[in-house]
């Protein structure tokens, strides 16, 4: 069933990092749970690392069938977002590895699928940040 929502779901080595980081820019973008944010860090011991297994549980929970978009802070969480999509049972169908700065792009994400606006386009909105100033 889908609700035209994009999932976004948050990949950081760290548990306590992803959950602050959908934190923040659930709450910078107003989105409430309007849009469906999953934190996926750490490990299921709950040490520094990434799980292929969380991952795939936290692309479940936010997939309104309208596009799942991932975000990942550093490589080896990249390969194993490539990984499972490479292995193509593990992810809801259209799930999208997005090429965007952790928290920059996570809030132009967020408030992108706040819009309604279609996977495409939150992909772009969070690659866009990668052109973000800061001075």
């Amino acid at each position: 069933m889908s609700d035209g929502t994009v999932g976004i779901v948050l990949v950081s080595h760290s548990a306590a990092v992803a959950a602050s980081v959908a934190e923040l820019a659930k709450g910078l973008a107003g989105a409430g749970d309007a849009v469906p944010v999953a934190p996926a860090g750490g490990t299921e011991g709950g040490g520094l690392g990434t799980s292929a297994e969380l991952i795939a549980a936290a692309a479940a929970s936010v997939d309104r069938g309208a596009g799942v978009a991932v975000l990942t802070d550093l490589g080896s969480a990249v390969l194993t977002v490539k990984t499972l999509l490479a292995d193509g049972d593990e992810l809801p169908g259209n799930t999208r590895l997005v090429d965007a700065p952790f928290v920059e792009g996570a809030v132009a994400a967020v408030v992108t699928a706040a819009t309604g606006a279609d996977l495409a386009a939150v992909e772009a909105a969070a690659a866009d940040a990668y052109t973000y100033r800061k001075v």
